[in-house]
């Protein structure tokens, strides 16, 4: 998406400072100025701190006035349709203006449109746009404004100087208006494969929004689970490259000779008998009887020798230098300890 918000430097939640030439009532040359000011979108409170009465909001918000309204005491100083930036602008200013406080972010399709997914439409495209509050606050949606409501709000991230929630909470608040399921498989697989996040973060938001029932939402995490998987994999190839590590054997089944399976690993040093594994569980994966098999594995690989390294997507994808001097430790010390138990090594 080329879309390209040239947002101002400034807070759309900063309230201009008052005229000094403000008086009890306004001039037409005071309005000609508001109209002209870099800011085109206010809250009726901004306004009479300027000097503007209900007259002149009356008048100027007539039908062939130069001014509109776009949602509640949010005024749009000029005619014709929105910007993006004004529509976002006027959102956040008729959340901050209903007199609650509190944090607030964009979330939702407008938050990913400016995140800057591709599969998603430019904001001008979008029927709504969604914020993320407090669940205490009594804010209501209006016009075009959808309100999202969280117990414990996320650190916002600032894009193009607008508050946004986090990738995979405007994932979930998206996903949950919509029943498509190509739409959500491609916001899923976009959400990893352009590297805005982790797969496991987008599974978390989806449990706990308690999306998971949905059958097309299922679906589109499973391909999602693999797709995150398979991006590790090819960091984890990378990593061993680029950091001069020995070559391992990749994708294998260990067995004891004769014996029961060990169970499969990502990378495996026979002569050092170090593996390294992986950690790609969904988080509705923790407390269930996979999780319990997977502790298991490892319990049972390390009482027969063997050290186990367990690598998490992220740490591939955001200190793949400090994995790697991880993994060269484990080797180096495998000198020092007692020799591991002989293990079969089959192709997985």
């Amino acid at each position: 998406m080329n879309q390209n918000l040239p947002l101002g430097t400034a807070s759309p939640r900063t309230s201009p400072r008052t005229s000094p030439s403000a008086g009890p009532s306004s001039s037409p040359r005071t309005l000609d100025h508001l109209s002209r000011n870099r800011r085109r979108v206010m809250t009726e409170r901004q306004l009479r701190e300027h000097g503007v009465t209900a007259g002149d909001l009356a008048e100027r918000c007539g039908p062939e006035g130069p001014w509109q309204l776009l949602l509640p005491q949010v005024y749009l100083l000029h005619a014709g349709p929105p910007t993006s930036e004004e529509r976002i602008e006027a959102a956040l200013l008729y959340a901050d203006g209903q007199g609650e406080g509190g944090d607030v972010m964009i979330t939702g399709l407008a938050a990913l449109a400016l995140h800057r997914f591709s599969c998603v439409p430019p904001l001008l495209g979008l029927d709504r746009i969604d914020l993320l509050v407090a669940s205490r606050r009594r804010l209501r949606g209006a016009g075009e404004v959808a309100i999202h409501r969280a117990h414990v709000l996320p650190r916002p991230q600032e894009v193009a100087g607008v508050p946004c929630a986090p990738v995979p909470r405007a994932l979930a608040d998206a996903v949950a208006e919509l029943d498509d399921p190509e739409t959500v498989r491609r916001l899923l697989t976009e959400a990893v494969r352009g590297g805005h996040c982790e797969a496991a973060a987008v599974v978390r938001e989806l449990s706990q929004a308690r999306l998971l029932s949905r059958p097309h939402v299922v679906e589109a995490v499973d391909t999602l689970l693999a797709e995150g998987r398979a991006i590790a994999e090819s960091r984890l190839y990378d990593m061993v490259r680029c950091f001069g590590l020995p070559d391992p054997v990749w994708n294998v089944d260990l067995r004891l000779p004769g014996g029961p399976h060990l169970g499969g690993v990502d990378a495996y040093w026979p002569e050092h008998a170090v593996a390294v594994e992986i950690d790609a569980r969904a988080p509705r994966q923790e407390e269930d009887a996979l999780w319990s098999e997977y502790a298991r594995k490892r319990e049972h690989l390390e009482r027969l020798g063997i050290t186990v390294v367990h690598i998490t997507p992220k740490k591939l994808r955001e200190s793949l230098e400090q994995q790697a001097a991880v993994v060269r430790t484990a080797l180096m010390a495998s000198s020092d300890r007692t020799p591991a138990a002989y293990v079969v090594v089959l192709p997985s």
